[in-house]
């Protein structure tokens, strides 16, 4: 028996051998039967050739390739592919040091590219994507975030000259909310799109005092971690995700085995060559992003102020669209005697309750990851259903999804790291069928409000005391509810569910879903999922709750930022758009509020949107000369040079015939409604955006008007000066705070005040009173054309 084993070990042992295959290509090596095992050699026919480790036919440990065209890896090999850590020199002189997942880079690494420039962060799937710190040869420098091998989300850059720029970026270009630090120590805190600043915003010259960045970032939702300007995000997975260190990644290589390579060499010798140039070729990040110098502030930003003698009290409000200032104010900040000596004296104003103390401080990141947790589980639960119509038992109190979720998981709920929750979800088919109604996918649904991404919290100053959350795509909307407002939206949701089925145009909130979460203590929070009406490229630079009344409804101007939603009385502009559009609109809002009215609802909201276009005749005034910068011209490796010339449509927006496939399809929550006529053009029509796109014109969505602005005497004799005083606009409207329900007993508490004050000064009023204010104030909103 000793004698047979030891014959048998013989035959298995790695025999060291040359064998020539019938395509001429060569190994050289140890051999396990007839594969390659070991150590070994191989030459292709094109003269590439690999040193190292295989297993079982496989290039499989460490090893070394080099090609025909002087590239070269070495590194880790798994099943036939570069994987786990690796360097590669390119043939024109490029360097990669880092992760590599089947010949693709991903994961950390640092990439010097031919002409100097040096990128150093995360890559996925052979791009540059996450985090990450590229170089110009110029002496540019950016550090952030990256997606799709663009700057992409929160990031820094600085120029050569000394400006920086601390913000956001979509595709390469500057966009959303950001802090510019001019060379010479001038600061502007504002918003930019697509490159261009375009919104609110401060100038502070050089010299003048400015808010430090972590007091400005908090005024827009920042936390002091300094992670993000305008949001926090959570994701089901977030705390699943791990960066490997290089010796783990390393282990984790040479722990694979994939099969099946070495009995088709010719699969891996006929892609040598192309894998030389694929893995070798890689642009640098210069192509993909705007080399025009701007700046913002990094997280150091009270260096350059610490420097320079504040001896300026000005500084400039300003308001751009697509770069055009649009108005400027004067404004001087040394304060007076008066508000000094008021500042002495403070009172701490009392904090509402909310719903911090549920989640012990980290309600934020609890709250997000339970919405997600419940609604993943019930839209999954509901959608295999086969589809039919509602039933009365639709509506009624058993028409519930219950749940529990403990922290461990359970034979039904996955483990997770949030708090142990019970879950309610309400009327699930309803829902389900109002989400096909409006040509909702549930996997579509669930990837916007449940995917990676996580969601968004949005700061509110309104009343209510909601709390609202922002989907990743803008898509949808959370709000937290009241539990007099969830009784009044399912006692109404028989009728709504009729009156949407009946109004495809309908400007009424779009419900999705309504959930409950109950804590353990019997703490509940509920929320209702809606769509949000103001999902678009555009950006909204103004927005308004008009309500036709005029008791507290204005605005303080000294409490206005960037995204403050405005007031009845602070609305200085008439709305002029198409007949058709026009008589559309009226007629929906009469349907509208009739339904409202039978429902007993009042204290509803008209939500405005409106989107500002640049004409032509501002193309001399893109920026006042004292924020005007040196736009020096920035060679870059890919000849891209800085931004030149701006260039300003001629007309802000055109009317065109609706053409189906030139206009977007992509799902949402405005995809379901009709494509309006407009009475210009006598058939349905498309909103036409020279220099940003092609629109379908829907009841509340994309529509083209003239704003014409009221100027007051105020106005003309104050430093805020306006430039023009008509605008071509698109706006986006819907009725909102629909779970107000009228009670008896506040008409009598009100009747005294209705004798002594005009209708339009009372903010609650019967329900018939309210539609009736409601549409004469829309009339002078939307007056007929003259």
């Amino acid at each position: 028996m000793v004698l047979f084993r030891h014959l048998l070990d013989i035959e298995d042992r790695e025999s060291i051998d040359k064998k020539v295959l019938s395509n001429g290509e060569v190994y050289n090596g140890t051999f396990k039967g007839t594969l390659p095992h070991g150590k070994g050699k191989y030459m292709w026919c094109d003269g590439a050739v690999y040193k190292g480790d295989w297993e079982e036919g496989k290039m499989t440990g460490k090893g070394q390739i080099l090609w025909p065209s002087g590239a070269k890896y070495e590194g880790d090999f798994s099943g036939g592919y570069l994987h786990g850590i690796g360097t590669l020199i390119g043939y024109d002189g490029s360097e990669y040091r880092g992760a590599w997942r089947m010949n693709i880079r991903h994961g950390l690494g640092r990439k010097q590219y031919c002409n100097l420039d040096v990128y150093e962060g995360s890559w996925k799937e052979g791009r540059r994507e996450g985090c990450g710190g590229y170089s110009w040869n110029s002496g540019n420098t950016y550090i952030g975030n990256w997606k799709g091998g663009k700057i992409c989300g929160r990031g820094v850059m600085k120029w050569e000259n000394g400006d920086i720029f601390d913000g956001f970026w979509l595709n390469g270009l500057r966009h959303g909310s950001g802090v510019y630090r001019f060379a010479d120590g001038g600061y502007y805190f504002g918003m930019w799109s697509m490159g261009l600043k375009d919104g609110k915003g401060t100038f502070y010259p050089a010299g003048t005092e400015h808010p430090s960045l972590r007091r400005w970032c908090s005024s827009l939702g920042c936390y002091e971690s300094g992670r993000n300007l305008l949001s926090h995000s959570s994701s089901l997975n977030s705390e699943k995700a791990r960066v490997l260190n290089p010796n783990v990644m390393r282990s984790l290589s040479e722990r694979m085995s994939i099969s099946g390579i070495f009995k088709d060499s010719g699969r891996f010798s006929l892609g040598t060559a192309s894998l030389d140039e694929n893995l070798s070729h890689c642009s640098p990040a210069s192509e993909f992003i705007c080399r025009e110098p701007s700046c913002m502030l990094s997280q150091p930003s009270d260096e350059g102020q610490n420097g320079v003698q504040v001896n300026c009290t000005i500084i400039y409000e300003r308001e751009y669209m697509q770069g055009v200032l649009r108005n400027e104010r004067v404004r001087n900040t040394e304060p007076s005697r008066k508000t000094k000596q008021r500042n002495k004296f403070h009172v701490k104003e009392a904090k509402r309750k909310s719903y911090v103390d549920i989640f012990q401080g980290h309600w934020s990141y609890y709250l997000m990851l339970s919405l997600q947790l419940g609604i993943r589980y019930t839209v999954g639960k509901i959608t295999p259903v086969p589809r039919r119509g509602v039933r009365d038992s639709d509506f009624g109190d058993r028409a519930r999804i219950r749940m529990y979720f403990p922290r461990k998981g359970s034979q039904f709920t996955p483990p997770h790291y949030s708090v142990d929750f019970y879950w309610k979800d309400y009327c699930p088919m309803v829902f389900r069928n109002l989400r096909e109604m409006f040509k909702l996918d549930a996997a579509e649904y669930m990837m916007s409000i449940c995917g990676d991404d996580g969601l968004t919290e949005l700061s509110s100053s309104g009343k209510s005391g909601s709390i609202f959350f922002l989907s990743h795509d803008d898509r949808f909307v959370i709000k937290t509810l009241k539990k007099s407002e969830l009784k009044t939206l399912l006692k109404m949701l028989p009728e709504y569910y009729s009156h949407v089925g009946n109004c495809a145009n309908t400007l009424i909130t779009k419900f999705f879903g309504v959930h409950r979460l109950t804590l353990r203590g019997g703490k509940k929070v509920r929320f209702v999922v809606m769509g949000n009406m103001f999902c678009t490229e555009l950006r909204i630079h103004g927005r308004y709750d008009l309500k036709g009344s005029t008791q507290g409804r204005y605005t303080d101007k000294d409490k206005v930022g960037e995204n403050t939603t405005l007031k009845d009385l602070d609305l200085a502009y008439e709305f002029h758009m198409d007949m058709m559009l026009r008589e559309t609109l009226f007629k929906q809002l009469s349907l509208d509020c009739s339904f409202l009215e039978s429902q007993q609802i009042i204290d509803y909201s008209l939500l405005l949107g409106i989107h500002f276009r640049a004409p032509e005749q501002l193309r001399a005034i893109l920026e006042p000369p004292a924020t005007m910068l040196n736009h020096a011209t920035l060679a870059t490796s890919d000849g891209i040079n800085s931004q030149g010339k701006l260039l300003i449509p001629p007309k802000g927006l055109l009317l065109v015939t609706h053409e189906p496939s030139s206009v977007s399809n992509t799902p949402g929550p405005h995809i379901r409604g009709d494509t309006l006529k407009a009475d210009s053009l006598g058939e349905e029509a498309d909103l036409f955006l020279p220099g940003t796109g092609r629109l379908r014109v829907q009841l509340g969505v994309n529509m083209p008007a003239q704003a014409s602005h009221k100027l007051t005497q105020d106005e003309v004799d104050s430093a805020e000066i306006e430039l023009f005083e008509v605008y071509d606009v698109v706006l986006y409207m819907g009725i909102i705070d629909i779970l107000q329900e009228y009670k008896v007993k506040k008409k009598v508490e009100h009747a005294c005040k209705s004798l002594k004050f005009d209708p339009l000064s009372i903010s609650i009023v019967e329900p018939r009173l309210y539609a009736k204010r409601f549409v004469n104030f829309m009339h002078k909103v939307f007056p007929q054309p003259p």
